[in-house]
Formats: structure tokens, sequence, C-alpha cells
């Protein structure tokens, strides 16, 4: 089964209420703050605001609405592991129209970016102690680095513990799309919000903490 489409099904069963667009953010924005909510220990200023976002969003939608936002965050794990290594939410995003022409505002499809990746990631002397370092300066959906993570994959090459990400945008909708993902694929980084050219990520004690998002691999907590 494609699930994708099932999401995007979920989604259409809003119309009236929210635009798809809009419950596709709200849907990514929340699995986003609960993953770093519970990857985070020092329950400070920073989770108590996330923790806050994230109740703002639920309460906008009905039980009933609650539960389908659920639903869909089953059939996306469910794609995750039944399906192909891709750009999940990239994908969605473009086939419910969520994209905005007029602003320049689409992601790569998916195989454009994989060609690429298998084109210029080489495996030679790649492992845990010569990891392949990876800084995506406009990460979008995280397409490219879910390429790469998949290209290495291909070659018999365990991403989760030979790859290691910085990823940064500035678009905070990009930001939590790329971090879901990331996360779920288990893969080592650090996504933050962001301009790379002024504001580039050159230490994380510097960076503002409520615009860093650490993935669980990183946080140590997938092994």
């Amino acid at each position: 089964m494609d699930w994708k489409k099932e999401i995007i099904k979920a989604m259409q069963k809003f119309s009236g209420r929210y635009s798809q667009y809009t419950v596709f953010m709200d849907w990514v924005t929340c699995i986003a703050l609960a993953i770093q909510n519970g990857c985070t220990i020092f329950q400070g200023k920073v989770w108590q605001d996330r923790e806050k976002h994230y109740q703002n969003i639920m309460e906008k939608y009905s039980h009933d609405e609650q539960k389908l936002l659920a639903e869909m965050s089953g059939m996306f794990s469910i794609q995750l592991e039944e399906g192909e290594m891709e750009d999940v939410l990239g994908a969605i995003y473009m086939e419910a129209g969520c994209g905005n022409k007029n602003t320049g505002q689409f992601f790569t499809p998916f195989h454009v970016s994989l060609a690429c990746a298998q084109l210029t990631v080489r495996e030679q002397d790649v492992n845990e102690a010569h990891p392949l370092y990876f800084n995506e300066p406009s990460a979008g959906s995280g397409g490219m680095v879910i390429a790469a993570a998949r290209a290495l994959k291909e070659r018999g090459i365990n991403y989760q513990n030979c790859m290691k990400v910085v990823a940064q945008d500035l678009d905070w909708n990009c930001v939590y799309m790329t971090y879901v993902q990331l996360s779920l694929y288990g893969v080592d980084g650090i996504v933050v919000q962001g301009n790379t050219l002024t504001e580039p990520l050159t230490s994380l004690k510097a960076y503002p903490k409520e615009r860093v998002f650490i993935t669980p691999k990183k946080a140590g907590l997938l092994l």
C-alpha cells in the first residue's frame, strides 16, 4: 500500500476547516516537537516553549481530528519501515499541492537527489573511524541528506554510524520536515534554523538553543 497517498486522503478530511498545507505543517511540526522534547532531559525554558507550541497547535483540532493526526503518524512510520528509503515528507508535500510555484517553493524529486548522491558520494575510506561529514546549507525537506544516506546503504555502509550531518534552512517548516525524517531514519544530525551565509553553525554553545534540533542518534539515544 502507498501510505503517502493514504496520508493525503486523511489530510483531505480536514477540508472546510483548514487547508491541506496548514494540516500538513501542523502535523509535521508536532512530530518534530515531540521527538525533540522526548530527547531532552533538562526541561528548561526551551523545552517548555516547545511543549506550549505543541499544545497550542493541538488545541486547534477536535478530539477526532487529533486521533486522525495520530493515525497519519502511524501511516508515516509504516511507510518509512516498509517503503524504499526516500524523501517521504517532500513527496507528500508536493503531491498534496502544498508547494508554491510563485515563490519557487518546491522540493527536488527524490530520484534526482538520489542520482546526484550516487554520483558524488564516495564510499572509499568511509567507516565509523572516518565518517562522511555532510553539510546541507539549504535543507528543504532533507531529501539530499536522505539520498546520501541511501547511497551509502546501497554500498553496504551503515550510514547511521558512518555519516554526520549538519542541515540548515531559513524556513522553520523545512527545519521541522528535515528533522523529523533524519530522526526517524536514524541519522546522526543537527538541524538548525537560520541563514547559512550569515549565521553558519560553528558552535552549538554559541547558537540560540531554540533554533537547534538534535536527532535522537546524535543525542545518543540510538545505538
